[in-house]
């Protein structure tokens, strides 16, 4: 049964196999400037050291800590991944406050389902999930966006 969990180097096959599907769906682009979009850009290229990507796993972990360095605009979040066994099937961001840009555009939680494993109840159980650690990190009530145009969201 999937469950969410820390970053972890545990998957690092399964992960760059499903990034490897979200860049195949065009994600990556430069025009994409979602959390997926920008890291397929700019990390893409060292993921498959095992080394560096048990780096990228720990700066994830770390991104929970107010005192981690962020760019400006950025706010701490707990990132999580959802994962059955060694199978990496998505990612879960919960954001610990919002800025003005996060109350209209982003929300409190933001989260990518891996497209083969899309349609399968993954997000809906993700967010479930993630709705205690929210809670647990005292964001109530949680906000959660989506495009107008994602029907699947919006359910």
């Amino acid at each position: 049964m999937p469950d969410l969990v820390a970053p972890t180097p545990a998957v690092h096959a399964s992960f760059l196999a499903a990034m490897a599907e979200f860049e195949a769906g065009r994600r990556g682009r430069a025009d994409d400037h979602n959390t997926i979009g920008d890291e397929i850009r700019t990390k893409r290229d060292t993921w498959r050291d095992p080394d560096a990507f048990a780096d990228y796993t720990a700066r994830l972990r770390a991104d929970a800590l107010e005192e981690t360095p962020r760019p400006d605009g950025w706010v701490p979040g707990t990132n999580l991944w959802y994962v059955d066994g060694s199978e990496y099937l998505g990612r879960l961001a919960i954001r610990h406050r919002l800025t003005e840009w996060l109350r209209s555009v982003g929300g409190h939680i933001g989260y990518d389902v891996r497209p083969s494993v899309r349609r399968q109840g993954h997000a809906t159980a993700m967010l479930r999930d993630a709705l205690p650690v929210a809670y647990r990190l005292r964001i109530h009530p949680v906000l959660i966006t989506c495009d107008s145009d994602s029907v699947a969201s919006r359910k």
